[in-house]
């Protein structure tokens, strides 16, 4: 009989892929705030070690050709999701460029062509975008390195190095600094500010947050779904005043509140959510009937929800229950993302849009836009994917920092601008904004025990228009403007 010999299998390395670094610019002139500029566009991959794990971040960014880098201010952006390249702040705010959308941001065309940005802040500062790990082109040498990026503190941190790694490189540490987060970018970027300033020392002159959401108490949201927590009742009266100015635009309430200018009509729906509301959840099931009764009516009144319906959620009403209500008559919902779109379920039934039609609009325009810029007139050739969204990041984000706990950052705010004596941020929110009301912002900023002093580098800024207002022409122009002020007062 022969012999067989037992042999050890071998256990196969990981593979690691040689990553080098990328890069391709094009430079070219546009007008900004009014003004000629001549500009640098350099798209490219910056790589580094983080915790020993080696990471390829992706990049855009726009320098101006005839400053001097050292005194130039310099704007790092991103956008959040978890899971989301920054093509929406890149392509839709600070680039020089933008998706071509009608007026009221609805989709022009699947094309994605592209339009001179004229509201962009290049006349007053560079600005460099930058795509977290797992979108975008930025990816890790091992690939099973990449989920260890998906996780809120190592996130933070990788952000945090790309930043200094990037000042060294261009010799931008005299530049005026600043940072701008959308949506889960806020929360992001209030990390960021506090991890490199206690950390590395670096101070920002400003920090914008688009969308902001830096305690999830405030929207209720498992950070794992989009469900309400039971037993918080904060959601309900901070989500009010949005649902209020949902109803104002799609026309559902009576002539008299329809009449109102947003603002004012914004205004009484607020003191009604933190007084009779407020207090009416607070009594739970203890609220006498009458008081019950008249809390419903009001509620219908705000909202242009039935009374009945409203009594059968007991006074609480849902963020997707409220899309799913509001035009159900009309055989549509509302978007979440922004809720003056519209989008058609399969069914009018049940409680749950099937789609967030805000985003559906958005999208197809976003991607086709952004694969023609870079590979096309920017020249960055790559045969990867550009990953615009990502959910597979978004449902494996790790959130271990904050176990038993909610999601917060809004403590990390305030040490900064408490302890960065030059540090103001700029706040801008979208009334018909569903995923991050502005009421829940300024409930946020409100209870961060911000000294007086402290409290006035805080600016607020609302639009008629939904999370990425920039969208809505009237309200990029107005943002376009508010920011340039903001870089010119902070400078």
């Amino acid at each position: 009989m022969a012999k067989t010999k037992n042999k050890k299998k071998k256990k196969k390395k990981a593979k690691i892929s040689e990553i080098k670094e990328k890069k391709a610019s094009r430079q070219s002139t546009g007008r900004f705030g009014g003004e000629k500029v001549a500009y640098t566009a350099t798209a490219a991959t910056q790589v580094f070690e983080v915790n020993d794990k080696k990471a390829s971040f992706f990049y855009v960014a726009y320098t101006r050709d005839d400053a001097d880098p050292a005194a130039r201010p310099i704007l790092f952006c991103f956008n959040g999701g978890p899971g989301s390249s920054t093509v929406w702040l890149h392509l839709g705010l600070f680039g020089p460029k933008r998706m071509e959308l009608d007026e009221d941001g609805f989709k022009m065309g699947m094309q994605g062509r592209l339009v001179d940005n004229e509201h962009s802040i290049l006349d007053v500062s560079d600005v460099v975008c930058v795509d977290a790990m797992g979108t975008g082109f930025s990816t890790t040498a091992k690939k099973e390195d990449e989920k260890d990026f998906h996780h809120y503190k190592h996130d933070v941190e990788a952000f945090s190095h790309f930043i200094v790694h990037y000042l060294n490189r261009n010799g931008r540490w005299s530049s005026p600094k600043y940072l701008a987060g959308e949506s889960y970018g806020t929360l992001r970027g209030a990390a960021i500010a506090h991890e490199l300033f206690s950390t590395h020392g670096v101070e920002f002159n400003g920090i914008i947050l688009i969308s902001s959401i830096l305690n999830y108490q405030t929207v209720g949201l498992d950070p794992k779904s989009w469900l309400f927590h039971p037993g918080n009742d904060l959601p309900y009266t901070l989500y009010l005043p949005s649902y209020a100015a949902t109803a104002w635009y799609h026309g559902k309430l009576s002539d008299e509140h329809q009449a109102s200018p947003i603002g004012e009509f914004i205004s009484e729906v607020e003191e009604f959510a933190l007084g009779e509301y407020w207090s009416a959840l607070a009594k739970g099931d203890q609220i006498d009937e009458g008081a019950r009764a008249s809390v419903a009516a009001k509620l219908s009144e705000y909202t242009g929800l039935g009374g009945e319906y409203i009594d059968r959620y007991d006074l609480r009403i849902h963020i997707l229950r409220f899309c799913k209500e509001l035009l159900r008559d009309q055989r549509r919902t509302v978007g979440r993302i922004d809720s003056r779109y519209v989008g058609i379920d399969r069914v009018t039934d049940g409680n749950v849009i099937e789609a967030d039609p805000s985003l559906d609009a958005t999208g197809a325009v976003a991607t086709s836009a952004l694969n023609h810029y870079l590979r096309d007139e920017i020249g960055f050739d790559s045969k990867e994917i550009y990953k615009i969204m990502s959910m597979k990041v978004n449902e494996r984000w790790e959130y271990e920092d904050f176990k038993n706990q909610f999601v917060d950052t809004s403590e990390k705010m305030r040490e900064v601008l408490s302890r960065s004596i030059g540090t103001q941020v700029f706040v801008a929110n979208g009334y018909f904004d569903l995923a991050t009301p502005h009421f829940a912002t300024e409930y946020t900023f409100s209870h961060m025990g911000l000294d007086p002093e402290v409290r006035k580098k805080v600016r607020m800024e609302y639009y008629e228009a939904g999370h990425m207002m920039y969208v809505h022409q009237p309200s990029l122009e107005a943002l376009g403007g508010h920011l340039r002020e903001f870089v010119n007062a902070t400078t």
